[in-house]
């Protein structure tokens, strides 16, 4: 049988490349990986992007889109739109590599703001600046 990308039957007179069946399903972003596999981060895509998060993170994803949507409509500047993406790019990465750190930053975020003080074992923003000049050796 001749198959579509994705293993779906073709229909209709479609001169679709024909894709051999190994009777394999590929899995989701969101799916487990093997132990031996590290995820990689999904592409700047709305639906891949999605696709890597909880229903609760997936949630503050959507209301920051349609935020972010709104905005471009009334600007029409897509500039806003591309920095949302590559920003939820990291947090869908971050939430596959570790699940529940979302949320987990946001509660150390609204911590330190509450109580003025860094989070233990974090450094001070000169000393980070040093430290990333070290490490690209300058």
């Amino acid at each position: 049988m001749t198959h579509l990308a994705g293993g779906r039957p073709s229909r209709g007179n479609a001169r679709i490349r024909p894709v051999p069946d190994y009777g394999v399903d590929m899995a989701s972003p969101s799916a487990a990986l093997p132990s031996d596999h590290e995820p990689v981060p999904p592409p700047p895509d709305p639906q891949a992007i999605r696709a890597c998060l909880t229903p609760d993170v997936a949630a503050e994803f959507d209301a920051e889109w349609e935020i972010v949507l709104d905005k471009a409509k009334a600007s029409k500047d897509l500039a806003p739109v591309h920095e949302l993406l590559a920003k939820w790019r990291h947090s869908a990465y971050a939430e596959l590599r570790d699940p529940g750190s979302y949320f987990r930053l946001l509660a150390t975020a609204a911590r330190t703001l509450a109580t003025g003080q860094a989070p233990a074992g974090s450094i001070p923003g000169d000393g980070m600046k040093a430290l990333i000049r070290q490490r690209l050796g300058r």
